[in-house]
């Protein structure tokens, strides 16, 4: 759907935090799953060998969605590495394996638009019983960015509201044979597995929370007054032994209160307990979980890539920054990396929640379309499953489909044939044969304060160490004015060309460096990477403000 309006959601008090810096340009061409995928190194030791790992493999960035590290999402990463994490996505092409997940403390998935296999679930499933968490941040019903009929709160439930029986109903025979589609079967898995279920509300114009309940179990909500929603769910709890409500809405919540393009009644049971928890948490075996109804909570003003349908520029806004957003997604993410042994909340002698009242038609085998779907006709040329058509410029740009997408087929028998063959050869990613080098800045940042810098190298020997690199920032007249912090983590008393570094490349031959880089004086500047005192890429017209 379209992106959310922003009338605010307060509950309680207003409390404002700093928001954190914007670390990458707002566009980067050609990145998909077979380059390196982005990670942010902990700014200390307070969470020693804990690691976080974000979701990219299931739509995060479709249509106005930019739910990455380097993105939409980064203020959120960056400040989990402050917080000690090493934060990290995952890229890749094939399903989520057990392998993928288990060395890592927390699986934060955002907003998916792809439908989890069978076989990712228990991937999930057995991460989570073996000690693992998983946070899963939704969003309101019929959000579905990429326009194949499954939005978040579905995926994550495990069902299509309406089509339990047949989760590709409607699809055209390319879409049902896609790589996608394969191994997605419908279940009340969510439920089945954490004791929540994301009901298929939309909610919105929740201005006065005055009667707010907060529940601050274990902790979670020190130093939290207020959470915002611009357009989100709530979830059922229903199984309260495993499951527990933190924050819900205010009570007396009306017809006035749903998301202007809702497809439904919006607001379910007027608010309150009755209308299920906007923020939960749950315990499996010797790992847990945590759910929020709700990207806006979440997402900051920095998109880094265009819409993959359209090509157009995205945008995103500051939520982490409101309210109490960041000290609650910051404590939710510190419990969740803790091991602790119990493994149901009955055994911790705390209040359980209220099981959730749910209408029958919630049920879902019962559940039923409120409009055909998808909500909107993609471009023709345009295809979810497929990210050979996607725009120049998006996420995935450049890839070609996969083994076994039928769409990959010059014969295939799609009753959309819409895209002429020469989409598909134009935007093939291109082979590593030429060396490049990349530069990932923003465009604009605040001064005196550290920023990211990211260095990318593709198309090297691989496994190869690449040595006497440096990086400095000049303004319009030559004048160094960059201090870049050394890899000891100490600053250098004046401006100039950082400390020499070398650069390893992996078994593809690329490799990706950050650098923390702070600018002191104001105006346009550039940045530059060398290598034997040779200049290699310059960025230009950078301004800081």
């Amino acid at each position: 759907m379209k992106m959310k309006k922003m009338s605010q959601f307060v509950l309680l008090s207003t409390l404002l935090l700093g928001i954190g810096v914007s670390n990458y340009p707002t566009l980067v061409h050609a990145e998909n799953n077979t380059t390196p995928a982005p990670s942010i190194q902990p700014a200390n030791t307070t969470n020693k060998n804990k690691k976080i790992l974000f979701d990219n493999t299931h739509a995060q960035t479709a249509g106005a969605a930019d739910w990455v590290i380097d993105g939409g999402f980064s203020d959120f990463a960056n400040a989990l590495a402050q917080d000690g994490f090493y934060v990290k996505e995952l890229r890749k092409a094939t399903p989520i394996t057990l392998e993928d997940l288990k060395s890592y403390s927390v699986f934060v998935i955002p907003e998916a638009n792809i439908p989890y296999k069978e076989s990712e679930q228990k991937a999930i499933s057995d991460y989570v019983e073996q000690g693992g968490a998983v946070f899963y941040i939704a969003d309101h019903y019929n959000a579905d960015r990429n326009k194949n009929r499954w939005d978040a709160s579905e995926v994550f439930n495990g069902y299509r509201r309406g089509a339990y029986n047949d989760p590709a109903k409607g699809m055209t025979a390319e879409e049902k044979n896609s790589s996608a589609m394969q191994g997605v079967v419908s279940s009340d898995w969510l439920a089945n597995t954490f004791g929540v279920r994301f009901r298929y509300n939309a909610l919105d114009n929740v201005e006065h929370a005055g009667n707010q309940l907060l529940d601050n179990t274990f902790g979670l909500l020190d130093g939290v007054s207020s959470v915002a929603l611009h357009a989100g769910s709530t979830l059922a709890i229903t199984n309260p032994s495993v499951a527990k409500g933190l924050v819900y809405l205010p009570s007396g919540l009306t017809s006035a209160n749903k998301w202007s393009h809702a497809v439904d009644q919006g607001v379910y049971n007027g608010g309150g307990i009755a209308e299920g928890a906007y923020v939960a948490i749950a315990k499996k075996g010797l790992g847990k979980a945590a759910f929020i109804g709700d990207s806006s909570a979440v997402e900051d003003a920095s998109p880094k890539y265009k819409n993959e349908e359209t090509g157009a520029k995205k945008n995103t806004y500051n939520g982490f920054s409101e309210v109490s957003d960041k000290t609650l997604l910051l404590n939710l993410a510190n419990w969740l990396s803790q091991n602790e042994s119990y493994k149901t909340f009955t055994e911790k002698n705390i209040s359980l929640s209220s099981k959730t009242i749910l209408a029958a038609n919630e049920a879902p085998e019962k559940s039923t379309e409120p409009q055909s779907e998808p909500w909107s006709t993609s471009k023709a040329s345009y295809k979810w499953w497929n990210p050979a058509t996607f725009a120049y410029g998006s996420y995935g740009y450049g890839t070609t489909a996969t083994t076994g997408d039928s769409s990959s087929s010059s014969n295939s028998s799609s009753s959309d044939s819409s895209t002429p063959s020469s989409d598909t050869s134009s935007t093939t990613a291109p082979t590593n044969t030429e060396k490049s080098y990349q530069l990932n800045w923003p465009e604009k940042i605040p001064s005196q304060e550290a920023t990211t810098v990211t260095i990318q190298l593709n198309g090297f020997k691989p496994n190869t160490t690449l040595p006497n690199f440096d990086i400095g920032v000049y303004d319009q007249t030559g004048v160094q004015v960059g201090f870049v912090q050394s890899e000891n983590g100490t600053w250098p008393t004046s401006a100039g060309y950082s400390q020499k570094f070398s650069l390893r490349t992996d078994s593809t031959g690329s490799c990706t460096k950050q650098l923390s880089i702070r600018v002191e004086k104001s105006g346009t500047h550039s940045i530059r990477l060398r290598q034997n005192a040779k200049a290699l890429v310059t960025n230009k017209q950078f301004v800081v403000e």
